[in-house]
């Protein structure tokens, strides 16, 4: 990109979007009709349809900033959002879980190392951060920006994250189109984009998946319907899980 786009401009793209572009819904819940036909174990189908859907939700984004002809200026290193308070189910929380057990050992072994180090390290600050109330207090992202925890999968050497195939939704959605700089200058820049609508088709077809599983008797890993309303933050379901 020769040059950045400016807060402006970022504006009129995300206008044609709206005026040009629709989500195609039914894809996502294909993905898991389709999954579900195959005749592999409860435990593959699920982790087989969160991969699939997360790549979809990567497609639509893709897609959308055609439409819009940008591309984000985020690189790799650049973990300004990585301090951000990340709001999970339970079962995704789990869907993680597997995904770091599926490891080679290596990868595995030095991620759960980071990761009972990481609790060690910021476990006093957590407990106070993860007992703000996401669903009423309009101010908890500040108040938890504001103490610059970074996230338990954020690799603190090369700032990059220790499981970035599976980060959760709220991750892969967050994007900057405009100068880098404004995420470096502010905790919550007004120039960034976040497509986190896109949660909605995402979990529906993941929840369905589950649902039809549940049905027939075997849901796996999963604690269905418990897992999926169950909200916390990610270093609670993270914790709960390496402290086992």
């Amino acid at each position: 990109m020769d040059r950045y786009l400016s807060y402006v401009e970022m504006g009129k793209r995300v206008q044609k979007l709206h005026e040009h572009y629709e989500i195609d819904s039914d894809s996502f819940y294909e993905i898991a009709d389709h999954v579900l036909k195959k005749g592999v174990p409860s435990a593959e189908k699920i982790m087989l349809a969160f991969q699939q859907l997360l790549q979809k939700v990567n497609d639509e984004i893709s897609q959308m900033e055609k439409v819009m002809d940008v591309k984000p200026s985020c690189q790799m290193g650049c973990a300004f959002c990585c301090y951000f308070p990340i709001i999970i189910n339970r079962m995704e929380g789990k869907l993680i879980q597997q995904a770091i057990e599926r490891m080679d050992e290596e990868r595995k072994n030095q991620l759960l190392k980071h990761l009972k180090n990481y609790f060690g390290q910021y476990g006093k600050k957590l407990k106070e951060l993860t007992s703000l109330d996401f669903e009423n207090d309009e101010r908890f992202k500040q108040k938890y920006i504001a103490r610059q925890v970074p996230c338990p999968l954020l690799d603190p050497v090369t700032n990059t994250c220790l499981a970035y195939e599976v980060r959760p939704i709220p991750c892969r959605t967050y994007l900057n189109y405009t100068h880098p700089s404004v995420c470096s200058e502010n905790f919550m820049p007004k120039e960034t984009i976040s497509y986190e609508f896109l949660y909605d088709d995402y979990m529906g077809a993941l929840n369905e998946l589950i649902q039809q599983m549940y049905e027939e008797g075997d849901t796996a890993f999963i604690d269905y319907p418990e897992d999926a309303f169950a909200y916390d933050y990610l270093p609670v379901w993270l914790e709960q899980w390496v402290g086992r």
